[in-house]
């Protein structure tokens, strides 16, 4: 189940070039999501082969795994910074309080809009798409267009609505945290989930765990010099890509099942790292803080993702 996009894509449409580019200096190539189509045959092929005891993909004699190398150049935000992961304060200020500051609005607009799903608090996404269209403050609209995208792209929780835990993230983004650990996380908690009950409901953001699939085996042309260029960016070249979408998730399961290590693309081409987190302290695993809980990550098994081998 997904949220529909469509609203959000005529309201990036819409934008000047200025606010667009307002909106690519402070949040990253976030908007191409937006026109990621998801494969829903590939998805499901693709949980199949998640192997939650490891936390990364095993397709037959091949281990892979979305790194946070790959997610932070895919994401290409230049505000954020890598050293400075999400972790949930033990301070944290209520709901309302959050979203005024987010929004620039008054507690009673906030406090007339928030509603109750289920054990969460949540505010309607057609509230938040008055407001980006209505509002005096360029910023303002930005911020909340971009707080929109997280929770209902990136952590879509509760469909047509955005949950308050994604504000606690989206409150700290501002000061340069980065969300790549918290969106790993919580895409590898929904995979195990999706493992564990076959008709479990994925709520990681399935539109980069896509792109990132692409990009390692859907062989393309080499990415030219453009990639060093400071305007590239690899999710407009994803999106430009055409794609099969034909195919039967019987015959993906198949292919998935037969991979042969020359038949993965090992490392992006466009990625080029200045480090690598393979460890922490003396441990392999490295823990992952989720907005919703904790996982492992283990990227010393997909070592090869980096120097081929």
């Amino acid at each position: 189940m997904q949220n529909s996009l469509q609203e959000l894509n005529e309201i990036w449409d819409r934008w000047n070039d200025e606010t667009k580019q307002l909106f690519y200096s402070n949040y990253g190539d976030l908007p191409y999501l937006l026109n990621i189509k998801v494969d829903e045959r590939l998805f499901r092929a693709l949980a199949q082969y998640w192997d939650p005891a490891y936390s990364c993909f095993t397709f037959g004699n091949v281990d892979l795994v979305p790194t946070v190398e790959e997610y932070t150049a895919l994401l290409h935000c230049p505000r954020l910074q890598v050293d400075k992961a999400y972790s949930r304060a033990a301070y944290v200020p209520v709901f309302w309080k959050k979203l005024m500051s987010i929004m620039g609005m008054s507690e009673q607009w906030i406090t007339t809009r928030i509603k109750q799903k289920g054990e969460c608090k949540c505010i309607p996404w057609r509230n938040l798409r008055d407001l980006i269209l209505a509002h005096p403050d360029g910023k303002k609209k930005v911020d909340v267009f971009a707080l929109s995208i997280y929770g209902l792209v990136i952590f879509p929780r509760a469909l047509g609505y955005v949950d308050k835990t994604v504000s606690d993230l989206f409150d700290l983004l501002g000061k340069g945290v980065t969300p790549v650990p918290a969106i790993l996380a919580e895409t590898f908690r929904s995979l195990n989930v999706c493992g564990r009950a076959s008709e479990g409901r994925f709520i990681g953001c399935v539109q980069l765990l896509i792109a990132w699939f692409h990009i390692h085996f859907w062989k393309v042309n080499k990415v030219s010099y453009r990639v060093f260029s400071g305007h590239y960016s690899s999710l407009k070249e994803i999106v430009a890509t055409p794609r099969r979408d034909d195919i039967s998730e019987e015959i993906l399961i198949a292919i998935l099942q037969n991979l042969q290590e020359d038949d993965v693309e090992w490392r992006a081409l466009w990625l080029i790292p200045d480090g690598i987190l393979y460890c922490y302290g003396s441990f392999d695993w490295v823990p992952l803080l989720g907005i919703w809980g904790a996982v492992g990550y283990a990227p010393l098994l997909v070592l090869r993702q980096y120097n081929s081998g």
